[in-house]
């Protein structure tokens, strides 16, 4: 097949270091290139790909002039353009840019697929049940519980992220220490992770990527907490990510918002380290509650089960995203979506032939 992948523009792909959908779509644009697809990504000119690169500007938008990536509405879109300039090149377009692109989705002729990597936020949730009619995009959910909010959009599949697990370091001992790895912001809750390593007086680590809209809660909520035990070290690259997954204690997930998937949470899982995450969005099909880690309501159920992390069986860990989030699983998943959205074209086309008026003067 010949297939387009439309990036996010804000990091490159894969990320040099935060960046969950552009780490997503790295693992499914080398998976589809080593299947023997013809894969073109439209991505930042800094991407490193096997695929056909295609950019539209020459740095990720926090690399380049645009040093606030969410300020640089009008590059992305420029990205979209050219990918759907080109739609008759390709037999699908599978896209990652959210309903920035929905309505040119909407108006292409090429199928698209269209993987929903947030929340539905109040105004984009407006959007896509506005345009639920239409046959074009075909959407994948990454969680069932990402779907509750808008119910009734075309969806094609569920698809579970997956990673490569041999690239994660394995580690059957712990140092001590609680992890928080993400962005330093209200909803993914860095001061309830905060608390619960305070009132267990236990070392936390906040490997965290800090963006300019929130500056003032770091300065009012995270700064004046930080002490010798309870350590932000900013932003990391991938190698220092997964040597602390590896030998924390427990990873805390504290999120505040209606999680879609979480990776950072089976990252920490395939390092073998049991996660203690809040109940919220789906948390509750990526952390099995009891086996690989806990699954909680508050920040006192999340004090009270991280004292009980012990009874969590490391490798059980590693073995649940092994066996539930590989990245041969999740790319085949999609390669199978592909396939049944371009036989449903085809039969469409035929339907078309058969009761067209030209047709029917011939039977």
């Amino acid at each position: 097949m010949k297939i387009a992948q439309i990036a996010p523009l804000g990091e490159r792909v894969p990320p040099k270091k935060y960046g969950g959908t552009e780490r997503f779509v790295h693992i499914i644009t080398e998976g589809l290139v080593k299947l023997g697809h013809d894969v073109t990504l439209f991505a930042s000119g800094d991407s490193q790909t096997q695929a056909n690169l295609l950019p539209s500007y020459p740095y990720s938008l926090r690399e380049g002039y645009f040093k606030n990536p969410y300020e640089a509405g009008n590059i992305p879109m420029l990205n979209i353009g050219r990918a759907y300039l080109m739609q008759n090149e390709f037999d699908i377009i599978h896209d990652h840019s959210g309903y920035l692109s929905l309505p040119t989705a909407v108006l292409a002729t090429t199928p698209v697929v269209m993987t929903l990597h947030g929340a539905f936020l109040p105004e984009a949730k407006r959007l896509y049940e506005g345009l639920k009619n239409k046959k074009n995009p075909y959407y994948v959910s990454i969680s069932y519980a990402q779907r509750k909010p808008c119910p009734d959009i075309n969806y094609i599949a569920n698809i579970y992220h997956g990673i490569d697990v041999s690239d994660y370091q394995f580690s059957g001992d712990e140092d001590g220490y609680l992890l928080f790895v993400g962005r330093m912001n209200e909803e993914k809750g860095v001061h309830h992770a905060i608390e619960v390593a305070e009132y267990l007086d236990l070392p936390l680590i906040i490997a965290a990527k800090l963006d300019r809209v929130d500056v003032e809660y770091f300065r009012h909520s995270i700064k004046p907490r930080l002490t010798k035990k309870i350590k932000w070290i900013g932003e990391v690259d991938t190698k220092t990510r997964n040597k602390l997954m590896s030998h924390a204690l427990c990873f805390l997930h504290p999120v505040t918002w209606r999680e879609p998937f979480g990776l950072v949470l089976i990252e920490s899982m395939a390092c073998g380290t049991p996660v203690v995450a809040f109940n919220k969005g789906s948390i509750p099909e990526i952390v099995k509650h009891g086996k690989t880690g806990f699954v909680v309501e508050d920040v006192g159920e999340m004090i009270e089960y991280v004292k009980r992390i012990k009874s969590i069986d490391r490798r059980v860990c590693r073995t649940h995203v092994k066996e539930n989030f590989s990245a041969q699983r999740m790319i085949e998943e999609y390669e199978r979506v592909y396939e049944k959205i371009l036989s449903l074209g085809q039969l469409e086309s035929i339907k078309k032939s058969t009761t067209s008026p030209a047709s029917q003067v011939r039977n």
